[in-house]
């Protein structure tokens, strides 16, 4: 009988660069989270961090269909009586694009503690901009 082998140690995060510029959000946010969890490695281990950190620029320049635009509601509640505000997808990426790709990023991540450990590690930028050059990020291919 043979035994399953498991990675206990930790491995070392690499840094991964997207450019967000007239992509379909649903794809890139399936590409991100596959990274996030480790996926894309040979060694994916279900249940261990063997994630990459990701950094998205130009968030603010996904491409939508215009119905999209109009038809998508985001929704937040304030946890008072009648606190429930919704935005439509069209002015979310007039303020905030960030949230946009996070909230997609977010919902194909597992929703517990390692999923929100994974969160921590997408870095989202509206612009071309961001302050991780230190680090080194490769294109995400």
């Amino acid at each position: 009988m043979e035994k399953t082998y498991v990675i206990k140690g930790k491995t070392e995060p690499n840094w991964m660069l997207v450019d967000a510029s007239q992509q379909n959000l649903g794809r890139l946010a399936t590409r991100i989270a596959s990274v996030l969890l480790g996926k894309h490695k040979p060694t994916y281990t279900p249940g261990v961090d063997m994630g990459d950190y990701v950094i998205v620029i130009n968030a603010s320049q996904l491409a939508f269909s215009p119905k999209r635009l109009e038809t998508k509601w985001y929704h937040r509640h304030s946890g008072y009586p009648g606190g429930l505000t919704s935005t439509r997808l069209r002015d979310m990426m007039k303020t905030y694009p960030e949230r946009v790709v996070r909230a997609a990023v977010w919902g194909m991540l597992p929703h517990n503690r390692m999923g929100r450990k994974l969160l921590k590690r997408l870095k989202v930028y509206a612009g071309n901009e961001h302050p991780h050059v230190a680090q080194n990020p490769q294109p995400m291919l």
